[in-house]
This record gives structure tokens, sequence and C-alpha cells, in this order.
């Protein structure tokens, strides 16, 4: 298992709308917490596959050459939760991704895709910007901003949390994007959590939800 990154306490366990989903899964909501360390050599039944290049290795999760085919959890997210993980980039694009409150099954179908959650990536766009997004990582109005840029290999501790309608990315305890929506993705179609990915090798450890 890598060491977290940051601290946490131990306990237990731009294009059209072409986009795949299917009836919403039926899945119980995370309780009190729930985590997910990695350490085994399958993915397990708490994740829903949509495409290839997942896999869990040397007791980390990793993907490389998604294409926007995101790993789900099974688990339902509360309204208003913490989401906690350790992320790092073995590729110069960076290019760390992943979605929260989403449908539990969407995948693109090609190479345009609207997702149906709040997207968060860290070093899109070539290493460039680092962005909240609205469904569409492409829309004009989604929060972004310049730097920092994603060192290969270095692990970020990455924490996503929602009160209300602000959403908010901190980053290794930084602030680093939040956004006050008025109309807050909740509710069915807009309950699930996933990793995801481009083309950039990336890996995911220590992952950390807790209702709030």
């Amino acid at each position: 298992m890598v060491p977290l990154a940051g601290a946490l306490a131990s306990v237990g366990v731009g294009g059209a709308l072409v986009t795949a989903g299917c009836t919403e899964p039926r899945s119980p909501t995370v309780g009190q917490r729930f985590e997910d360390r990695f350490e085994r050599s399958e993915l397990g039944p708490d994740w829903r596959e949509t495409g290839e290049g997942w896999r869990i290795d040397n007791g980390a999760l990793r993907g490389q050459g998604v294409r926007n085919h995101p790993l789900w959890l099974k688990r339902k997210l509360p309204r208003n939760a913490r989401i906690e993980f350790d992320a790092w980039s073995d590729s110069p694009a960076g290019d760390i991704k992943c979605e929260v409150w989403g449908d539990g099954s969407s995948h693109a179908l090609q190479a345009s895709y609207t997702a149906t959650s709040y997207v968060v990536i860290f070093g899109g766009w070539g290493n460039r910007y680092n962005v909240i997004a609205r469904m569409d990582e492409h829309a004009p109005d989604r929060r972004q901003r310049v730097g920092p840029r994603v060192e290969m290999g270095r692990h970020y501790h990455f924490t996503i949390e929602r009160r209300g309608r602000v959403l908010r990315w901190l980053l290794d305890g930084a602030p680093m994007l939040e956004w006050d929506d008025p109309d807050p993705l909740a509710g069915p179609g807009h309950e699930y959590f996933a990793f995801n990915d481009w083309d950039a090798l990336v890996h995911f450890d220590n992952l950390v939800i807790t209702p709030l």
C-alpha cells in the first residue's frame, strides 16, 4: 500500500453528448465511512468497469489509455460528502481526473464525452489547466486555473467535498477551485464517484469517503 499523502485516520475498511449509460444501478449508499486501499489483485465487486485499461498494480489502482471509460464505485454518495484519495501520474501530460456525483454507468462512445457529474481535472490539456467542470469539461463556464502543474511521479492528496451547493477541491490541503452551484447535481442520475483517464498513465490509492 502506498502511504497516505495527507493525514487520514485509518478506520476499517467539447462536444456533443455521446455518452453510454444504462438504468441506474441499485447500490447501497456510503454509510459512516468507506475506504479502499486496493490491497488485492482484482478490482472486486465494489467497482464497475466501463472499458479496458483499469487494474490493480502493486497495491494501487492503475489506469492508462482509458479514453473516458470511468471506473465507477458502485456505492452511492451522500448528497454532502468528503472524498479523499492519493493520486500520481507517470506521464508528462499529467491529466489526473475523477468524476463526482455522476450516474454510475456512463462512458464515452467516441472521442467526445459529456459526463453526468462534476469532473475534476488536475493537469489537463497538456498539463496546462486545472478544472472543475459541470458535466461538460469543455464548456465555457468551467472553473479553471493555470498551475500548479502535475510533477511526474509526485504523490498528491486530493480532497473533494460538497456541503449544500458548494463543491470544493483541495490539493495537499491547499484550496484549488470551488463551484457554488445554484442547481446542484444530486439525486437519481447524480449519486456516484468514478476515477477516469484519457491517455496518461495514472495511479490512485487510499480512497476514503465520509458523509458530512
